[in-house]
């Protein structure tokens, strides 16, 4: 099986990808077309699928595993996320992943950190944002250094970070970046968690109690008949009685603009919701439809 190549630098990785994109039109691809998928490593089947849709549309498909400080409110949490590289590399053996782009935090922000951000504005500063204060800004500042970098084509992220999605479509769009972003659907367990990387921390306990945000959910969708007022109202009810989760926010929102939908919204709506399970920060989303 062919095993990424692993390039550490960005000098490296921007060579790296000059010289596939070489090799692609000497083969005999006209226009061939990178894709990038930024994660932060400790990959699960979620991240194939992404790596799974890149391979589909593009000829040239780059991983970056960065764990970015930027994005982290607290030193505990920057530290306690799971580095596991070698794992992740053997995990994109075979899936059809050119290069791996694994810099360090110096090698991403020399100076110790980035004076210039990029800022999401309102959006970014709401739901996740008002939790985690600089977090989103953190966000499109790596994925902007990442899209220069790698200079792809299409970009590929996940539903379940959906207000992550919607700034970072935004941000490309308003900011003219040549460079397509794609949405890929949430990956589940059996049970209907949501995968995350953030879920290895939860202890058995804590896991069984975890999968009632997916039955939040579930009631809030199921009960979208009745309006928005009684959506929350359903998944209030399922979150109840689960002492291991304290609910951070549940939200009912505007997908086309990620403010929250009144009562006289008609259509799709996301439903989000965020949670500490044991200490643990979850998030998760589904769509409703009201009307």
């Amino acid at each position: 099986m062919s095993q990424p190549i692993v390039e550490h630098t960005i000098a490296g990785v921007r060579e790296r990808v000059r010289a596939l994109r070489a090799d692609a039109v000497a083969a005999g691809i006209p226009h061939p077309r990178v894709a990038l998928v930024p994660t932060m490593g400790a990959l699960h089947a979620g991240h194939l699928a992404l790596v799974e849709r890149a391979s589909e549309v593009a000829d040239i498909v780059v991983v970056s595993i960065f764990v970015n400080p930027l994005q982290f409110g607290e030193q505990a949490d920057l530290e306690a996320y799971p580095r596991t590289l070698d794992s992740d590399v053997e995990m994109l053996t075979g899936k059809g992943v050119a290069v791996v782009f694994a810099p360090s935090a110096d090698e991403m922000y020399p100076q110790g950190s980035s004076a210039t951000r990029v800022t999401g504005g309102d959006v970014a500063q709401r739901l996740e944002g008002r939790s985690r204060r600089g977090h989103f800004d953190g966000v499109l500042t790596v994925v902007t250094k990442l899209l220069h970098i790698v200079g792809p084509d299409i970009a590929v992220f996940g539903q379940k970070d959906a207000q992550q999605a919607f700034l970072v479509t935004r941000m490309v769009r308003e900011l003219d970046f040549p460079t397509t972003i794609e949405i890929v659907e949430t990956v589940r367990e059996d049970d209907g968690l949501a995968l995350s990387s953030r879920n290895r921390r939860l202890d058995a306990r804590e896991r069984r109690a975890a999968r009632v945000l997916h039955q939040a959910l579930d009631a809030a969708v199921s009960a979208a008949d009745g309006g928005i007022d009684a959506s929350i109202a359903a998944a209030q009810s399922a979150l109840m009685g689960e002492d291991l989760v304290r609910l951070d926010h549940l939200s009912i929102i505007d997908p086309a603009t990620f403010q929250p939908a009144d009562d006289s919204f008609k259509g799709a709506a996301l439903i989000v919701i965020a949670a500490e399970v044991g200490g643990v920060r979850l998030i998760d989303n589904d769509t409703a439809y009201f009307g």
